[in-house]
């Protein structure tokens, strides 16, 4: 037996000692008491090999599967959901409660194959996914089990190597080109010349893909830490401007002196930016010395991971916002008297850009709304305070106005001064900005009356008490109320009422 085999064996023999190896012997059981001929295949194969987790299975099978699946639901104790009527796709979700206190769930996809498993290997993505395992085998002890790869996979897997089955791979299904640079990053291997050669030249077939393939895709691939050359890569295939055209007329696009890079590579290290000081990868142009300047603790780790949608976090989507940052300079850019490049309004219009951008793709509003707020205010953090820390009445405008996204904003604005100065960051006026952003936080967390304050007058109030009419006049007075609590000026009802009364005198 060859070195090369016996690492095969010992790859499918960890399969047995996997959380996973239960639920595969009772799918097996129940296949073979219907007589159905069934295979593993896909990214559960792949992984074993690899000894990676994963609670996705992919299961073919010599029949219907959408008539096959809800038995297996039903069987298993676990939820039926119809994802393909076209393709004959179903999915089971299972919970094993007995695996930890809030379980662990599995998704096993059926789908149908003809013929022979060869076949339906030979229509599947890359060589490392188009291996299979006849499930029926399980029941014999691993002693027997085959891996079926008539493409080479296992060689691949050792390789690193990303390898697409075929020529007609990406004609076939094109969201497998955005695909092969997701595998590749989050498993580290490089991606075959002449794969890499298809990517270049089917990438404008990604614009024909359904948005929701696209944004699921996107997604993981911002998720990946540590991947600085990752968007630059996609632009180089060309995938880039495929999924966002919008960012291809910011090539080229000149800024002022203080800008070490034109608008398209400033928007994409922004992004390394952020991933930066979120701890998650390398900034070249700076020293740690930089980094320990930015706040960092378990509560800003838990905020950047809390999930938004399904599929998106904090932190996904302000790498998002930071590539989008920018969409609208090429558009609002201008010449002053004194010969200096503006770019007025180009966050109010981004925003607006952005948002159209992220519709077309089929985020979902809350996303949305999160990344086009913190487009909108990007440029706000900066303009908190003048040589000196932000005032309370500040603290609280900025964050009424910026609601959910206000921690998001701070550190996208860190990220784009680093991404703007480039190699030239100034440390004095980095710490300056760094100290603000801290300033910020520290009131945000500590004083919640900076951000909420207490309720102290209401419409009713109003009405009753200084014979107001219903109206904007009530919400302008109540607004006026509320800033001056977070500045500390009124800390009492009385002094509200006070408060109120002399505004209303003034403007009487």
């Amino acid at each position: 037996m060859s070195l090369a085999e016996a690492d095969l064996k010992d790859s499918l023999r960890s399969l047995t000692e996997s959380k996973v190896w239960w639920l595969l012997t009772r799918v097996s059981n129940f296949f073979a008491e219907q007589d159905i001929k069934s295979y593993i295949v896909g990214g559960l194969v792949r992984d074993v090999l690899l000894g990676r987790d994963t609670a996705d299975i992919d299961i073919a099978v010599a029949s219907d599967a959408l008539e096959v699946a809800p038995k297996v639901a039903d069987t298993l104790g676990g939820k039926y959901i119809l994802l393909d009527r076209l393709n004959r796709i179903g999915r089971v979700v299972l919970v094993d409660k007995g695996a930890s206190s809030t379980g662990v769930q599995w998704e096993l996809d059926f789908s149908t194959f003809k013929d022979n498993i060869e076949q339906d290997l030979a229509r599947r993505d890359f060589t490392i996914d188009a291996m299979a395992i006849d499930l029926s085998q399980f029941g014999k002890g691993f002693s027997d089990v085959q891996l079926i790869d008539p493409f080479n996979g296992w060689d691949d897997l050792r390789r690193g190597v990303l390898r697409a089955v075929a020529e007609t791979a990406f004609e076939a299904d094109a969201a497998r080109l955005l695909r092969a640079v997701r595998l590749a990053t989050q498993l580290g291997f490089s991606i075959d010349k002449k794969t890499e050669a298809l990517v270049r030249r089917y990438s404008y077939l990604i614009a024909s893909v359904a948005g929701e393939r696209v944004r699921e895709e996107l997604l993981q691939l911002l998720a990946t830490p540590r991947a600085e050359r990752l968007l630059f890569y996609l632009d180089e295939l060309g995938l880039l401007t495929a999924v966002f055209p919008e960012l291809a007329e910011t090539k080229g696009v000149e800024q002022p002196k203080e800008h070490y890079w034109d608008v398209f590579d400033h928007s994409l290290k922004t992004v390394i930016a952020v991933d930066f000081l979120l701890r998650q990868g390398a900034w070249e142009y700076a020293s740690e010395e930089a980094l320990a300047a930015v706040p960092w603790s378990a509560v800003l780790v838990q905020h950047f991971d809390q999930e938004v949608s399904s599929g998106s976090t904090r932190r996904s989507l302000l790498k998002l916002a930071a590539l989008l940052h920018d969409i609208a300079k090429p558009q609002s850019k201008a010449i002053d008297a004194g010969g200096r490049v503006r770019f007025l309004g180009h966050d109010k219009e981004g925003a607006t850009i952005a948002a159209n951008m992220l519709g077309r793709l089929r985020f979902s509003a809350k996303e949305i709304q999160l990344v086009e707020t913190e487009i909108r205010h990007h440029l706000r953090p900066p303009q908190m305070s003048q040589d000196e820390l932000p005032s309370r009445r500040a603290i609280y405008r900025y964050f009424r106005d910026t609601g959910a996204a206000g921690i998001d904003i701070l550190f996208l604005s860190l990220a784009d001064h680093l991404a703007t100065r480039g190699t030239q960051l100034n440390m004095s006026h980095w710490q300056e900005h760094a100290q603000v952003v801290e300033y910020v936080l520290s009131q945000r967390f500590q004083e919640e009356s900076i951000i909420r304050p207490p309720k102290l007058v209401n419409g009713h109030d109003l009405i009753n008490l200084f014979a107001m009419s219903p109206g904007p006049e009530i919400g302008e007075i109540l607004e006026a109320v509320r800033e001056v609590q977070a500045s500390g000026e009124v800390t009492t009802r009385q002094e509200a009422l006070s408060f109120v009364e002399r505004l209303r005198n003034k403007y009487a």
